[in-house]
């Protein structure tokens, strides 16, 4: 009975380890297929590809034009993938702060968490690989490389924004030009009209001007033309006539 009563919590336990650990083993495979699926976060590595092209690339028999690729090329297309390396650990150094803060408030899923991941995981896989290969070629190159890969990437940088800076300055020049050009003719309008303005003739001259002219041609001044319309001087000889009778 004692024998009994203990084989059934152990019959328990083993099937639930057992469970949990199938459970567990198909979930990681799941997982690890379905990251497997994942777009990557980088576009195909094309200065890694043509420098593996390079090293296996071996003469072909009876072909004397065919032959060994030199050191000296393959230490370019090293330090041009080790240039690329630099610009990818700059994306993901820039993007994996934004991105765990989007992650942890909810804006992003899991799925772009795990092909960043992934992308990080890859990038240090490829340093590994570069520094090998640099070391192989020569001793203690390997860390080295990346400093001069760097200088690479910054004088790259430098001249893309020199020519966009000038790029720039040719839209902007275009730009002023036409809009010099623009008031260069709207000034010549208004001189044009200033001139047709001053030629105008003697009535119309007369007619925009603030003092009128009399039938003679002289000029009649405001005042006049008050004195005229109020009767004032006839009003004052015929006030003169009256004192004149009342004396005698």
């Amino acid at each position: 009975m004692n024998w009994l009563s203990l084989a059934f919590p152990v019959v328990y336990l083993a099937i639930l380890i057992g469970s949990l650990s199938t459970f567990s083993y198909v979930y990681r495979q799941r997982r690890a297929t379905k990251a497997a699926s994942l777009a990557p976060w980088f576009p195909p590595h094309l200065q890694r590809n043509i420098y593996l092209s390079l090293l296996h690339h071996e003469p072909e028999e009876g072909n004397e034009k065919s032959a060994k690729v030199p050191d000296s090329v393959l230490k370019a297309a090293l330090l041009r993938r080790a240039t690329e390396d630099i610009h990818r650990i700059i994306a993901v150094r820039n993007a994996k702060q934004a991105l765990s803060t989007l992650l942890q408030k909810g804006c992003v899923g899991d799925e772009l968490w795990q092909r960043f991941l992934r992308a990080e995981k890859e990038i240090e896989e490829e340093l590994r690989d570069v520094v090998n290969e640099a070391n192989a070629f020569a001793p203690g190159w390997g860390q080295n490389i990346f400093q001069s890969a760097n200088e690479m990437a910054n004088n790259a940088m430098i001249r893309k924004r020199m020519d966009e800076l000038q790029a720039q300055a040719t839209a902007e020049k275009e730009w002023w030009e036409k809009r010099k050009a623009t008031i260069q003719t709207n000034f010549m309008k208004e001189l044009d009209e200033e001139k047709s303005a001053s030629t105008l003739s003697p009535t119309a001259r007369s007619v925009a001007s603030p003092t009128g002219t009399s039938a003679t041609g002289k000029s009649v001044s405001d005042d006049d033309a008050v004195i005229v319309e109020s009767g004032g001087p006839k009003e004052s000889q015929g006030g003169g006539k009256k004192k004149k009778k009342g004396k005698h």
